[in-house]
């Protein structure tokens, strides 16, 4: 099947641990909060809204921390999807000029009547073939088209990344937990030429500059704010607590634990 849909309650989904959007994504908030962080905006959407993650952006889930508890349903449109639909239907690109990583959507009320015919049919038909999956994801994208046919523009945009400020990139978005090569895609370039503008830029290489960069604010933040590590280094781009604080105790010489012993003493 070209495209994939998601129905899932009540833990992290899988396609929001990414950091990278690689296709657009329709979601559907059920129950609870959804926030994400996309490096310069928090967003935030409640029960009964529905918007667009665009690909070919970062962006964070950021998990509640008075519950886990949510319902959502998600549409993911992968390229060669779109492709074919736009190729079908003899759909053509519009202007689409909002710059958001989510794009909400404007209310209607055939979207939530496209919600309840999913759960119906999923209760009736258990977990159906890829014939009426696909059917349900043409379905969904010429609502959104009838009711914004702007969205053409966002769908059917095949382009790649331009060349963009590159310092400036970096310095809003190093906290993301995403290769090198993510990181030259989103900037239009290539590998190489990512790594020649960067050294001309910074004076050192990525890998080195974003450690660096990662570990000064979690020095901060450990320092100055009295966060834990265990709070902060899956934010600050770190894979893992352990690789996390021994980096850390190379670049200051102490381990994030040890920084909290010693307030403990000095404030007794």
């Amino acid at each position: 099947m070209n495209s994939t849909g998601e129905n899932s309650t009540g833990k992290s989904p899988d396609i929001w641990q990414e950091q990278f959007i690689s296709s657009h994504i329709f979601l559907y908030v059920k129950k609870g909060i959804l926030r994400f962080f996309d490096g310069d905006k928090t967003f935030t959407f409640k029960s009964g809204e529905y918007f667009i993650a665009r690909k070919n952006r970062l962006a964070r889930y950021i998990k509640e921390r008075r519950t886990n508890e949510f319902d959502y349903v998600a549409f993911i449109y992968e390229e060669d999807f779109i492709k074919s639909f736009q190729d079908k239907y003899k759909i053509q690109e519009k202007d689409f000029y909002a710059a958001d990583t989510f794009v909400r959507i404007k209310e209607t009320k055939a979207i939530p009547y496209f919600i309840r015919s999913l759960e119906f049919y999923y209760n009736s038909l258990g977990n159906p073939n890829d014939a009426f999956r696909n059917v349900k994801y043409e379905e969904l994208l010429i609502i959104l088209l009838q009711n914004q046919p702007e969205f053409a523009g966002l769908f059917f945009d095949f382009g790649f990344p331009q060349k963009i400020d590159l310092e400036k990139f970096m310095n809003g978005n190093y906290r993301f937990n995403v290769s090198i090569e993510r990181f030259a895609f989103l900037t239009g370039r290539s590998l190489s030429a990512f790594k020649r503008d960067f050294e001309n830029t910074f004076k050192t290489s990525p890998g080195k500059w974003l450690v660096q960069k990662r570990l000064e604010e979690a020095h901060f933040l450990i320092e100055e704010k009295n966060q834990k590590a265990s709070d902060i280094y899956l934010n600050l781009g770190f894979e893992n607590l352990s690789h996390f604080s021994y980096a850390y105790k190379k670049r200051f010489g102490h381990s994030p634990s040890e920084v909290i012993d010693n307030k403990k003493k000095t404030s007794r």
